[in-house]
């Protein structure tokens, strides 16, 4: 029997038996592995070798978390100042908020997952960086939109990169 229907038999018995279990971290690090594995399929057309799909995978999972550390340290400084908000605070919320919001994807439906993910951003974005609600939110949405005033900023660049690169390799020599 393999990960997938092992999985679905354990969730299945336990809706009907209606028992609340315990997840051990040890569980779930091999839970969130064999989704890693199971997702890492070599029919995707990454234009990656099979073996190195995971590893792309992690290595994009990486470089994603200290993207956002980034951008929630920026945000935090400008909403809540250089004292509260510090950037191994915005790296635990990175790590967690990452880890929790994936996690509910995978298991739940997709609108409590969303309404879960950003409740839970925002409670870490609370914690971490010691502010009310209203600060949370305004962090949050400061994120969003330095966010997607580089990935802007990036196609720009990039676009115009592409642009300067296709006319020098038209021009015959």
């Amino acid at each position: 029997m393999d990960f997938q229907a092992t999985t679905l038999l354990f969730l299945k018995t336990d809706i009907a038996e209606h028992k609340v279990i315990k997840m051990t971290w040890q569980h779930l690090i091999w839970s969130l592995m064999q989704l890693l594995l199971i997702s890492a399929r070599p029919d995707w057309g990454w234009g990656i070798r099979e073996g190195l799909t995971l590893l792309f995978a992690i290595a994009l999972f990486l470089i994603e978390l200290v993207v956002l550390a980034v951008l929630l340290y920026l945000a935090g400084l400008i909403v809540v100042g250089r004292k509260r908000a510090l950037f191994s605070d915005a790296f635990i919320i990175a790590l967690l908020g990452t880890v929790l919001s994936t996690i509910f994807v995978i298991f739940l439906p997709w609108l409590i997952a969303v309404l879960l993910g950003v409740i839970t951003w925002l409670i870490l974005i609370k914690r971490l960086f010691e502010t009310g609600w209203l600060g949370a939110i305004a962090v949050g949405i400061l994120v969003v939109i330095i966010y997607f005033a580089i990935l802007i900023l990036l196609a720009l660049v990039l676009g115009f990169l592409g642009l300067i690169f296709r006319w020098f390799t038209t021009i015959p020599f």
